[in-house]
C-alpha cells in the first residue's frame, strides 16, 4: 500500500510539475493568471492534503475526478498568449497613427510657414527697402510723409441690430453658454462673433469635456468664413489635442476639407485616410457620405 501511494504521489508531482514551471514562465503577464492558477490547484488538491488518491474501483456511471493540470495550464497559456498577440497589434497600429500623425503634422507646419510667407505685408517690403534708399539719397534730405491712421470702418447699425437680437443664453454654465452663443452666431452667419465667443470660450475651459465640440465649431467658423488656413490650425489642434474628443472625428474630416480649399489636395486625402483609419465606425456611419464627398472633390485615390 505504501509503495502505491509513493508511485501515485510521484505521478501526482509530476503532473503538477508542469503547471509549476509554466506558472513561472508566465507569471506577470496577466494579472489574473495566479487567480486561475490557484482554481486550478484546488481542483486538483481538494482535501489540500498535498496528495489525491483516486478509488480503485469507480462506478460506471459515476463522474471521472481525475482533473489535468497540464491541460488547464496549456489553456490558460494560449489564452495569455492570444492576449500578447492582441496587445502586439494594438502596439502596431498606434505605432503607425503616430508615424502617420507625425508626418501630416510636419506637413501642416511646412504649409502654415508658406502661407505665412505669401501673406507677408507689403509694408515690411517696402519696410526692408528703405536702408538701400536712404545710402543712395545720403547727400540728398528727403523728408517722408508721415503715414496715415486706417480709418476705422462704421459698425453697420443693420448688422449690431441683428447681432443684438440673437439671444446670450444665460443658465450659470459659463462654458455652455458661450458654447451656445458662439453656435447661434454661427448659424447666423456672424462668422467674427462667433470665432471670437468660441475663442473665449476653449480658452477659459480647455478641458472641459465638451471642449472638442467648442474646438470643432470654433474651426468652422473660420472654415464658413472663408479662413481655410486658419481653419487648418485650429481643426488640427482640436485632433491632436484630445484625439477621444467627441468631436475628433469631425474635425479630421474638416481638416481634409479646409485642406481642399488650399489646393492641398495630397494632404487633404491622408487626413482623410486617418479618419478612415482613426475611426473605421465613425468614418462607415455618421460621416460616410461627408467622407465619400470629400475624397471625390480632392480627387483621392
Amino acid at each position: 500500500m505504501h509503495f502505491r501511494l509513493a508511485i501515485i504521489t510521484s505521478a501526482a508531482l509530476a503532473l503538477i510539475a508542469p503547471a509549476i514551471a509554466q506558472d513561472a514562465n508566465i507569471d506577470g503577464r496577466v494579472g489574473k493568471l495566479e487567480k486561475e492558477m490557484r482554481a486550478v490547484q484546488r481542483q486538483v488538491f481538494p482535501n489540500g492534503a498535498g496528495k489525491f488518491l483516486e478509488p480503485d474501483i469507480q462506478s460506471p456511471t459515476a463522474p471521472k475526478t481525475t482533473t489535468s493540470a497540464t491541460t488547464a495550464t496549456v489553456d490558460l497559456t494560449a489564452r495569455v498568449d492570444a492576449l500578447e498577440a492582441q496587445l502586439a497589434a494594438l502596439t502596431g497600429q498606434v505605432e503607425i497613427q503616430g508615424n502617420n500623425l507625425r508626418g501630416l503634422e510636419g506637413r501642416l507646419k511646412a504649409m502654415e510657414t508658406q502661407l505665412v510667407a505669401q501673406q507677408t505685408p507689403v509694408a515690411s517690403v517696402v519696410t526692408a527697402t528703405v536702408p538701400a534708399a536712404a545710402v543712395a539719397t545720403s547727400t540728398t534730405k528727403t523728408t517722408v510723409p508721415a503715414t496715415k491712421p486706417a480709418v476705422t470702418a462704421k459698425p453697420n447699425p443693420a448688422r449690431v441690430a441683428a447681432i443684438a437680437a440673437i439671444e446670450r443664453p444665460s443658465t450659470g454654465d459659463a462654458f455652455e453658454d458661450g458654447y451656445n452663443y458662439g453656435y447661434r452666431l454661427w448659424e447666423a452667419k456672424f462668422y467674427p462673433e462667433s470665432q471670437a465667443t468660441l475663442e473665449e470660450t476653449v480658452t477659459k475651459f480647455p478641458k472641459h469635456r465638451r471642449a472638442s465640440y467648442a474646438r470643432n465649431l470654433l474651426g468652422r467658423a473660420w472654415l464658413d468664413d472663408k479662413k481655410p488656413a486658419t481653419a487648418v490650425k485650429v481643426f488640427y489642434d482640436n485632433y491632436k489635442a484630445d484625439p477621444r474628443g467627441d468631436r475628433a472625428p469631425e474635425s479630421l474630416f474638416f481638416l481634409g476639407s479646409a485642406l481642399t480649399d488650399l489646393g492641398k489636395t495630397a494632404e487633404a486625402c491622408e487626413a482623410f485616410g486617418e479618419l478612415a483609419k482613426a475611426y473605421p465606425d465613425v468614418a462607415a456611419g455618421r460621416l460616410a457620405e461627408r467622407l465619400t464627398s470629400g475624397r471625390t472633390r480632392a480627387k483621392c485615390k
